[in-house]
């Protein structure tokens, strides 16, 4: 499947998973189909998800509305110029400011393209977002998933993701890495629709939403 995730291609994705996995085609029965949920493409966001990491989802969104509040878009001409003291009252440990201010220098002075990676194929964007400092894999994988929208990512490194098809899967937690990549392997082209549908799963069930 090429193109980007849309609500229409959400829809099909979740029908082409039903027909390889029934488990699938009962999350989608019992708990729907999630909203798109895309986040805009370019340093602002990459910024958010460097913000989110080890960190609790309730701490990443209030570092998020902190930021938005300074600035909505943040860019690279603006971030580059806040004090350590300002970082610190967003919730910027000192090292995620160090990434924040690399990855802005290496957009300003022309050496990381946001366009350009997002003309690449997924490994290829991937392997160009990973030379930055503060980027793993994941944090790729989850900028092309939610702000480029690609639809065949599967983000093994994922907790949600892990726990989620633990979950669909009766399965006891934690399932190993090479275990979930295999699994994810039966589910392409819609291995993006796949995670989504798990993040949605996993949030119904941890919130008491969801009986089955």
């Amino acid at each position: 499947m090429n193109g980007t995730i849309t609500l229409k291609t959400m829809q099909d994705g979740a029908k082409a998973l039903g027909r390889i996995d029934p488990d699938f085609r009962r999350l989608v029965k019992t708990c729907g189909l999630p909203g798109l949920r895309t986040r805009p493409p370019g340093f602002g966001t990459v910024l958010k998800i460097i913000s989110a990491q080890q960190v609790s989802t309730y701490s990443a969104q209030a570092m998020a509305r902190r930021l938005d509040a300074i600035a909505k878009p943040m860019t690279p001409e603006i971030f580059i110029k806040l004090t350590d003291a300002e970082l610190r009252a967003v919730g910027f440990s000192g090292q995620k400011a160090n990434y924040g201010r690399s990855i802005a220098r290496a957009v300003l002075d022309g050496t990381f393209s946001f366009r350009s990676v997002a003309r690449m194929d997924d490994e290829a964007a991937i392997a160009e977002m990973v030379k930055l400092k503060g980027i793993g894999r994941w944090s790729a994988e989850i900028y092309l998933l939610f702000a480029l929208r690609r639809p065949d990512l599967w983000p093994v490194d994922d907790l949600g993701v892990m726990l989620g098809y633990a979950a669909l899967k009766k399965l006891p937690p934690p399932i190993a890495k090479a275990q979930l990549m295999a699994a994810g392997e039966a589910l392409r082209p819609w291995r993006s629709v796949a995670a989504r549908l798990l993040w949605h799963y996993y949030g119904m069930k941890r919130e008491g939403l969801l009986v089955e």
